[in-house]
């Protein structure tokens, strides 16, 4: 599992980069980490394509736009971080690639950003920026719609932590990061795996098939506890793995939903449907490793 000497908070200078970067602040305190704090400025040619502009208009502008994004940054957040260990970078480029090549270059153990859904239909949108970063990036990404709905309170204080896992490659990783998260802050542990509906066998032989599989899915749970040497609660419960995750956070009070997305299969296989769903669903902060 990776370090979380670096954590990384892409600014936009919404009020959702301000509540994200209160979840950054939390954990960066915690885990004694780097605050990096990003800004992508967008290339003129992006915003202005072949539109000409008589003499060096655009460069001016954008020499102007440059000399006070550095300025926003510098000022942002600056009393609330004040006494962290921060630095302030400016970038220009296409903002999700460059935020996921700094989180390489600089060996970031975690990226937190909103995921920037807007309007009434926030919940079944991901934002393009947010949805290229959760697919390139190779380290945990902190998103989901409520970033900005957290109380200043509850991010110093997770209280409980669900871990979503499929059982497949990638859950021994996520398991130990949701055990890692939990420990640090004191919080409660629980595991959840879903399993797939009971087909229509006909006879009451569904139950039998659902009880078969309930038994096998908590034989390799058990496994996969004892493997990473953690102790947590578990679940396990058949259905719609998006609905029942989510429905699982809101019973235990979940203040963090851990899942894995770098694997290429299983329910919470690299941003997969299943894997989309859950972030916008969630009642709680979504932790993608």
């Amino acid at each position: 599992m990776q370090s979380l000497s670096k954590i990384l908070l892409p600014v936009d200078f919404s009020e959702r980069s301000m509540a994200a970067a209160r979840h950054a602040k939390a954990l960066a305190g915690r885990f004694g980490s780097e605050l990096l704090l990003l800004h992508v400025l967008t290339p003129p040619q992006y915003e202005f394509g072949a539109q000409e502009i008589g003499g060096s208009m655009i460069p001016e502008l954008y020499r102007g736009r440059a000399e006070q994004a550095s300025a926003d940054l510098d000022g942002f957040l600056a009393a609330e971080l004040a006494g962290m260990n921060v630095r302030r970078v400016v970038l220009e480029g296409e903002p999700a690639g460059q935020i996921v090549e700094f989180a390489r270059e600089e060996g970031a153990g975690l990226i937190i950003m909103p995921t920037h859904g807007y309007g009434r239909f926030r919940r079944f949108i991901l934002g393009s920026n947010t949805a290229k970063v959760l697919h390139d990036a190779d380290c945990p990404v902190w998103t989901g719609v409520h970033l900005e709905q957290t109380p200043p309170a509850a991010s110093d204080a997770l209280r409980s932590v669900l871990c979503g896992v499929d059982l497949g490659a990638q859950s021994p990783k996520t398991l130990c990061w949701a055990a890692m998260l939990a420990r640090e802050f004191g919080a409660r542990l629980t595991v959840i795996h879903v399993t797939a509906s009971a087909p229509d066998l006909g006879g009451g032989a569904e139950a039998s098939w659902g009880a078969d599989v309930r038994e096998a899915a908590g034989r390799e749970l058990q496994r996969l506890k004892s493997a990473v040497n953690v102790e947590a609660e578990d679940m396990i419960e058949a259905g719609d793995p998006a609905k029942v995750v989510c429905a699982a956070a809101l019973r235990v009070e979940a203040d963090a939903l851990v899942i894995g997305r770098g694997s290429a299969a299983g329910m919470f296989g690299r941003l997969r449907a299943n894997a989309y769903a859950i972030i916008r669903q969630s009642p709680c902060p979504v932790v993608s490793v």
